[in-house]
């Protein structure tokens, strides 16, 4: 046996050239070509988990990974086909896990999926499984309790495991639960109620009657002892029963796929059902609740009976179907059922009974052996004894919506529409419904999400009286008007303050005239309406507020008077201006500051500052402290006006220097306009206490940030002398400063004044004797006067002695005298040692000089000119100290070369003067020797002259560059 996987299952292409998937069937059979080649036919198939089970009829098992076709696993019975018989029948579990071999002569066989040998049932040899109800779930590692309904009635429950060891059988558990007298059992099915692990549903299925069983289950779960014998013996069923028909026909009880994974527990509907019988099918869906005997009659009651015919030869299809074919299998999907009929396959709505397609698929005379589906991946299979069919749903529930909509399940129909447009149109119907039924208020907040014209549904409701419904209308139809369309939207805000504002209008008048809605409603209720409604109002502004014109707003509440939806409605749009404006025209200072206290825009503050200053200045002093972001600048016009009609008594009372001040000592100011205003406030203030003023001037330091002059004609203007004093002190003007404080009579602060000017003793002691000459003449005794006098270093006796009066006792000041006296005799002892000192300097620098001439320096008879390099005694020469000797005409050719211009000058002068005989005599000796000082003055090689030949080269233009040479 071979397999290729590029020539796996491929599904053929669907005929037709459908441009959209809705214009496509539902179901198509696509057949799959087999990439493998087998001796003998299928007998027996079953697919579930992607994993598909074929069986041969020469006893051989097929197990294909769908996912990956080239593994496929051969498997072989333990006997022969001719020593057991043909396979007759497979179950295979959900999770393709556990698959239950059935042979014709009675043989069963369990082969698990870790598992390559099927191993036989002893226990069950000789029974005839024609129906399997799988554990819900869903074990791997063993089946757990299942239900098996055999041919001939009986009902099993087993537990069957792997065993490897030879004594262990794989049956450990087998129990009869009941034995019906029906015949076969067809279709058996379990499944736990969802939230009751311990409750469980039974379905059995037969060839005229239906039974449902719901009840308790026993707690063994370990293959010890049976778990449904409580089920069956406490509980009664509920059945559903035809008449018995002598002709037969197929019978089997399947139910739908499981949901999809992902699938929200909301949106995900209930599984359902169906029981084919010789009368035709009989499903509904499989509640989950109430969770008693009770929920079998209320299955039953909600279900319907599709007959035969209804499925063969539809109405709807025109077409001429033979009665006598019979419906040979079903499968059910999620919203459809699948009917085998003959060489058929017929898919039927299952909500409306339906035809939606039919395809011929086998061929005359061919039958199949397997129409399954896989539970867990949803997929459907139609198995012949050479051929494999996938029939593949496309979008099966596309049109669902529209069939629900039909039967009035509008809100599954909602659930199942996709795009907007039907999701619109159902909402719209769903919206006629309501509103024919009078539910007016749930039918508006439909039709604001359909696609019903605006103005049919809003003339509608006005039509009808129904303003709340009107109310709800427009908003739903505001939440669900695109953003781009700002004009409709603005109209359809608009449109809602009316609304808003003439439903709270209604509900005052109500409350106030105590007069009753209806029958049914008081003005208490009327209240919480009214609250209600404007809650309501609140969030509509708040969502909304990008949607309204201000002006429009505006003037549709004013027109209301609604005063508290008025400053509501601007205070979420941010338009304080509005709302403090309001305030103010109403002098109501209270709710002009809480709404000043959260605002944020510097403009605000600017634009009505100085009305608040005038009325409440502490607390709007207190929020302009708390803006960081504002400008003191520009507040400053709202603070002179404060300051002009400030009558308080002390500037400690007064706001505006006390926000001056916070801007200046705590926000570090350096705006020269806020200090000259503060300065302005303190220096104007009518009371004569200087003490805020000086404080301020004395914190400022050195370098002041305020405009000297202005604060100094402010102090002059209103006769702040101590202020006066310390501005011509801090300006540098102490003699003015002095002057005013003498004229004042503050000596003291005229004496403190005196000391600044340390850096210039003169100007010092100009002041002290100003000070001096006013404490004199004001002080009673010459004794006091002098005292004082002493607290400056620089005053002497006689600097005081012409500020004496003319006739005053020498006993006054006679110590002074004498101190001076004895001061101007050690003076006088100084200065002749000082004048001792410098006449013995000048002696020893005579001496010096003369000991210059007798110097002398030792020349060897082989020394040479430090600049030519010839022989020093072929000519005139200079010797220096240093030691270094030159001819006096080299040296003098270096001097004029480093020399500047004026020097150069005078050399070449002196040189013409004695070389052409114009100086003779004295003259002449004098004009060499001022020549030779000039020269001579300084060694070339070791004084200024070298340094100033730093930056030149150590290999000139005229040197030999070998002489350099490494």
């Amino acid at each position: 046996m071979s397999f290729n996987p590029s020539d796996g299952f491929v599904a053929t292409a669907p005929t037709g050239d459908a441009s959209g998937i809705d214009e496509l069937p539902i179901f198509n059979v696509e057949r799959a070509q087999m990439a493998f080649s087998v001796t003998a036919e299928f007998v027996a198939a079953q697919v579930a988990n992607n994993i598909m089970i074929l069986a041969l009829s020469n006893g051989r098992i097929l197990r294909i990974d769908l996912k990956r076709p080239e593994d496929i696993d051969d498997i072989d019975l333990p006997k022969r086909a001719s020593e057991i018989g043909v396979i007759r029948r497979m179950f295979l579990d959900p999770t393709a896990s556990h698959l239950l071999i059935c042979t014709a002569l009675g043989e069963n066989y369990y082969l698990h999926t870790q598992s390559r040998q099927p191993r036989p049932l002893g226990q069950l040899r000789g029974v005839a499984i024609e129906s399997v109800a799988w554990n819900p779930s869903l074990p791997t590692a063993s089946t757990r309790e299942i239900i098996l309904g055999a041919s001939d009635g009986n009902i099993y429950e087993a537990f069957i495991e792997t065993a490897n060891e030879f004594y262990k059988r794989e049956v450990k558990h087998l129990k009869n639960l009941h034995k019906l007298p029906d015949g076969p059992i067809t279709g058996l099915w379990v499944d736990d109620l969802k939230g009751s692990p311990d409750t469980r549903r039974v379905m059995i299925g037969t060839q005229s009657r239906l039974f449902h069983l719901v009840g308790k289950i026993g707690r063994s779960h370990d293959g010890s002892g049976s778990v449904y014998t409580k089920l069956f013996e406490s509980e009664q069923p509920v059945i559903h029963e035809i008449p018995r028909s002598s002709s037969g026909g197929h019978s089997t009880v399947v139910v739908s796929p499981d949901s999809p994974e992902g699938g929200r527990a909301d949106t995900t509907p209930d599984r359902a059902y169906a029981w084919l019988s010789s009368q035709g099918v009989f499903h509904g869906k499989l509640l989950n609740s109430p969770k008693d005997s009770s929920l079998g009659s209320k299955v039953f009651a909600e279900s319907k009976t599709l007959s035969k015919a209804q499925i063969i030869a539809p109405e709807s299809t025109g077409r001429h179907k033979p009665t006598a074919e019979t419906v040979d299998s079903l499968l059910l999907t999620e919203w459809h059922m699948l009917s085998l009929v003959g060489n058929r396959v017929i898919a039927t709505n299952r909500l409306t009974g339906n035809t939606v397609s039919e395809h011929d698929v086998l061929a005359t005379g061919q039958k199949a052996i397997a129409f399954t589906m896989d539970m867990q991946e949803r997929t459907f299979w139609l198995i012949t004894s050479d051929e494999i069919y996938e029939i593949v749903a496309r979008d099966e529930e596309r049109n669902i919506w529209q069939i629900m909509m039909k039967n009035r399940q509008f809100d599954s129909a909602l659930q199942y529409a996709r795009t907007q447009t039907q999701k619109e149109t159902v909402a719209a119907g769903y919206g006629d419904y309501l509103a024919k039924k009078g539910h007016w208020t749930e039918a508006a907040v439909l039709y604001g999400r359909s696609n019903k014209p605006f103005e049919d549904v809003a003339l509608s409701i006005i039509d009808n009286n129904q303003a709340d419904a009107l109310r709800q209308f427009l908003l739903t139809k505001l939440a669900n008007t695109k953003k781009s369309a700002t004009l409709q939207r603005t109209i359809v805000a608009s449109w809602l303050v009316e609304v808003f504002m003439a439903k709270l209008n209604s509900l005052d008048d109500t409350i106030i005239t105590q007069a009753e809605l209806s029958e049914t409603m008081n003005p208490a209720e009327s209240k919480m309406i009214l609250e209600s409604v404007k809650k309501e109002f609140y969030d509509f502004v708040n969502k909304y507020k990008g949607d309204l014109d201000r002006k429009t707003a505006y003037d549709i509440i004013s027109s209301h008077g609604r005063e508290g939806e008025l400053l509501y409605f601007a205070n979420v749009v941010d338009d304080y201006n509005y709302v403090l404006s309001y305030w103010v025209q109403r002098e109501r200072w209270e709710e002009v500051l809480n709404v000043l206290k959260r605002q944020t825009d510097v403009d605000v503050f600017y634009r009505y500052s100085t009305v608040l200053m005038t009325h409440v200045p502490q607390e709007t002093v207190e929020i302009l402290m708390r803006q960081s972001e504002l400008k003191p600048r520009s507040l400053i016009p709202a603070l002179l006006e404060y300051n002009r009609s400030f009558s308080g008594h002390a500037n400690s009372q007064n706001q505006a220097v006390r926000y001056l001040n916070y801007v200046i000592f705590q926000l570090n100011s350096t705006d020269a306009a806020i200090h000259n205003t503060l300065v302005s406030i303190y220096a104007s203030h009518p009371s004569k206490d200087e003490s805020g003023l000086l404080s301020y001037l004395q914190a400022q330091g050195d370098e002041p940030r305020y405009d000297p002059d202005f604060a100094l004609r402010l102090c002059i203007q209103h006769h702040r002398t101590l202020s006066c004093v310390h501005i011509y002190t801090s300006m540098g003007q102490y003699l003015q400063a002095v002057d005013l404080a003498l004229s004042h009579n503050e000596v003291e602060l005229a004496a403190v004044i005196a000391d600044r000017p340390m850096s210039n003793p003169q100007l010092r002691k100009r002041l002290w004797l100003a000070v001096a000459r006013k404490v004199i003449a004001k002080s009673d005794g010459i004794k006091a006067a002098i005292e004082f006098l002493k607290r400056c270093d620089l005053l002497k006796i006689e600097d005081l002695i012409p500020f004496f009066p003319d006739f005053v006792v020498i006993d006054d000041f006679k110590e002074e005298i004498c101190q001076a006296l004895e001061d101007y005799s050690r003076n006088i002892d100084s200065l002749k040692k000082e004048m001792d000192e410098s006449s013995q300097t000048a002696s020893n620098i005579k001496m010096d000089i003369a000991a210059l001439d007798h110097r002398y320096a030792i020349v060897e008879p082989g020394e040479k000119c430090y600049v030519c390099g010839l022989p020093l005694l072929s000519r005139q020469f200079f010797v220096f100290p240093c030691q270094h000797s030159f001819h006096s005409d080299c040296m003098g050719r270096k001097v004029l070369e480093y020399s500047g211009f004026g020097h150069s000058k005078k050399i070449r002068q002196l040189q013409m003067q004695i070389h052409k005989g114009l100086v003779n005599g004295a003259k002449r000796e004098a004009v060499v020797a001022e020549l030779d000082a000039l020269v001579a003055s300084a060694c070339i090689l070791c004084s200024d002259f070298a340094i100033k030949r730093i930056d030149e080269p150590f290999i000139s233009a005229d040197d030999n560059p070998n002489e350099w040479a490494v």
